[in-house]
């Protein structure tokens, strides 16, 4: 078999559902597949839902290939979803949801007398406050990450995780361990998963898994990652100063960096990605000022009639209600949409400039803090499909809009399982 015609899988499992993509090496997407969640459980915190899902959409989506020619898979999770498991990866107890709190004052404060002001531990729904809540569970194993419990399925390992799911339960990215301090919050540290690099070879596929996928058995599964950086992967950005601005409900930007920032204050970690470092900062702007005032068929008409190419001068930073925290991180700061001219194509133009405006600043604000000058920008989610919106950020941020390869978290989970691949030797 020739190396052209070798494949890759890439995994995501997201809040709804599974969804599987696989990837030729030259990064082309050749066939993919989904399973809703709801299909297997009811409820969202169900690990047999999650897998059977995942297994769902794997197998639908290997029927629309020759399953011999794949040489990696990896898998993406829900940053911060955890659970603890028993040696055979049995889970001891509902798992705790990405945004799902501790509700225990005491793991709270210890985890804040001694984590570093930079780490990605603070906070009740943090990765190291769900390890102190399960750790002293009879039989417990590991604590680990959604991410890793689902790719343990493919190996039989249960205590191998990933650089960028260990971010929130403490994992230092910078030396690359888990740091002295956790075990001064009580937490048992030999609970804690093996770290590899995110797409790092982790073990070949069991025979089990092989078996029951048809799936050849020196199959290399990688070291996954969380939803949002596979997501970021997927759009094809790869070098120092790619930026990735997500046009959702809130605007959020990413970019890569050559050095790791950290500010706290405005919610801001770095991920690292191989020699890489992966920052980036949610404002409340964004698409919900829009749906605030318009409706999609409004915007839509509106859009036509303006022209991008001109400025209304009015200085908007678009809110829903007081408080931003990034690039500003001010919890009582206002609204600015005023004054409101009579014609409404004005107006939205004003909020369209505004919300560029606040995305032009997010990215100077990471320059500020370290990270390369913006060297191009690709665009996700639905304000995307504006064109209107694209002229005027383009107009705004003054460097190259690139097309995004894909959206899809899964395949940025692929594009590891092919850096895997090529480390491993099999592609």
């Amino acid at each position: 078999m020739n190396g052209q015609s070798h494949l890759v899988l890439g995994v995501d499992m997201g809040t709804s559902g599974a969804r599987a993509v696989a990837m030729t090496a030259a990064g082309e997407i050749v066939a993919s597949a989904s399973a809703k969640l709801a299909a297997f459980s009811d409820h969202h915190r169900d690990p047999l839902g999650w897998w059977q899902a995942v297994q769902a959409a794997l197998e639908d989506m290997l029927a629309a290939i020759d399953p011999m020619r794949v040489r990696a898979i990896g898998i993406d999770g829900t940053s911060g979803t955890m659970l603890p498991v028993a040696a055979d990866g049995a889970p001891l107890a509902t798992p705790l949801m990405y945004n799902d709190p501790v509700d225990d004052a005491a793991i709270l404060e210890t985890i804040a007398a001694h984590a570093p002001k930079e780490s990605a531990a603070h906070g009740a729904t943090s990765g190291l406050a769900k390890v102190l809540s399960f750790q002293s569970l009879p039989g417990v194993f590991r604590v680990i990450h959604q991410a890793d419990w689902l790719a343990g399925h493919f190996t039989g390992l249960y205590d191998v995780s990933d650089e960028n799911n260990a971010l929130k339960t403490g994992y230092d990215p910078v030396a690359r361990c888990w740091p002295d301090w956790l075990a001064r919050t009580g937490a048992r540290v030999d609970l804690l998963p093996e770290v590899l690099p995110a797409g790092g070879p982790v073990a070949t596929i069991s025979p089990p898994a092989a078996e029951a996928l048809g799936l050849p058995r020196d199959v290399v599964v990688v070291a996954g990652t969380t939803d949002g950086c596979a997501s970021f992967l997927a759009t094809g950005a790869d070098r120092p100063g790619d930026g990735v601005s997500a046009l959702g409900t809130t605007l959020t930007v990413k970019m890569l960096s050559d050095k790791p920032l950290f500010a706290p204050e405005y919610g801001l970690y770095s991920h690292r990605i191989g020699d890489m470092w992966l920052a980036g900062g949610a404002s409340n702007s964004g698409g919900a000022v829009l749906a605030a005032h318009f409706s999609a068929e409004r915007i839509a008409e509106l859009s036509a009639r303006i022209d991008p190419r001109t400025e209304t001068g009015l200085d908007y930073y678009p809110l829903t209600k007081p408080g931003e925290r990034f690039p500003i991180a001010d919890p009582q700061l206002a609204p600015r949409m005023e004054p409101r001219p009579a014609d409404d194509a004005e107006f939205l133009q004003a909020i369209l400039e505004g919300i560029a405006g606040v995305e032009r600043l997010a990215y100077e604000r990471l320059v500020s803090l370290g990270s390369p000058e913006l060297r191009s920008v690709r665009t996700v989610g639905g304000g995307a499909k504006n064109t209107t919106w694209t002229a005027i950020r383009e107009r705004k941020l003054a460097v190259p809009f690139l097309p995004a390869l894909s959206e899809e978290a899964a395949a940025g989970t692929a594009r590891l399982a092919l850096s895997g691949a090529r480390e491993a030797g099999v592609l």
